[in-house]
């Protein structure tokens, strides 16, 4: 099938590893933040996407595609109730849960200064320019871990897909830019495997927006790979967390 040649010609002799890996569960942490409050149980790997944002308590903070909330809530720890948080996603559906999820997991003196929304993430960078502190961008992308444990999806897969992919994050990235203050920071995320839609897309708003920079991201989960220009966290070597990767980028003063 055309998605397992295109990732073993991608991995080469590391493909069979990486794919009996991606076949299990993953492996998750549980977030909780308080008694009488619902756990979340996240990917080690997602939690640490979020923490390289460097959140600190009194930033404006944008979750971009926040739902269905976890990073939301990693993010909501980390500002301890001073600053804001716009947690949003275009989905209604994702939306009502991501809602669901703050309200079940968080103490109300954090959930205060969040705000969700289902604006178009393509459209920050018009509305809101230069206005967040701190802006997470995990972007829609393939999910092959997904589309790999579903057999309706991995009939449908196809290489044209992941290009047609990589446009919309370049464009939701190069809106993050734009909404980013000078001095801010971006850290953009996808769960993919393929460069193509990793670091093929931070390559070109470094080119596009010259303002912004990547700043290397120092400390790394067991077993993650550096790329060149951020890390991607793959579970055949890191324990079954994964698959993750990301990048920080930062917007000069």
């Amino acid at each position: 099938m055309e998605f397992f040649d295109y990732y073993e010609k991608l991995f080469g002799e590391r493909w069979p590893t990486l794919l009996e890996s991606l076949k299990g569960e993953g492996c998750a942490t549980e977030l909780r933040f308080g008694d009488g409050l619902e756990p979340y149980f996240l990917d080690e790997a997602s939690v640490f996407a979020a923490k390289a944002l460097g959140v600190e308590p009194g930033d404006d903070v944008l979750d971009m595609c926040a739902a269905p909330g976890g990073k939301t809530l990693v993010i909501a720890s980390m500002l301890k109730g001073e600053g804001s948080l716009q947690s949003n996603d275009r989905s209604p559906d994702r939306r009502l849960r991501l809602q669901r999820v703050i309200e079940n997991s968080l103490p109300e003196s954090w959930r205060s200064v969040i705000k969700v929304t289902g604006y178009d993430g393509m459209k920050f960078g018009l509305h809101k320019k230069e206005c967040f502190d701190k802006i997470l961008l995990d972007a829609p992308c393939s999910s092959d871990r997904h589309v790999l444990n579903s057999p309706a999806h991995l009939e449908v897969w196809s290489a044209k897909r992941v290009k047609r992919l990589s446009v919309e994050q370049g464009a939701l990235l190069a809106s993050a830019v734009d909404a980013l203050k000078p001095g801010g920071t971006v850290v953009y995320g996808t769960c993919a495997l393929s460069p193509m839609e990793n670091d093929d897309v931070v390559k070109k708003i470094l080119k596009k927006r010259p303002a912004m920079r990547f700043e290397k991201i120092e400390e790394l989960l067991p077993g993650a790979d550096r790329t060149e220009f951020g890390v991607h966290i793959l579970p055949d070597r890191s324990n079954g967390r994964g698959p993750i990767y990301c990048a920080k980028l930062v917007k000069e003063k």
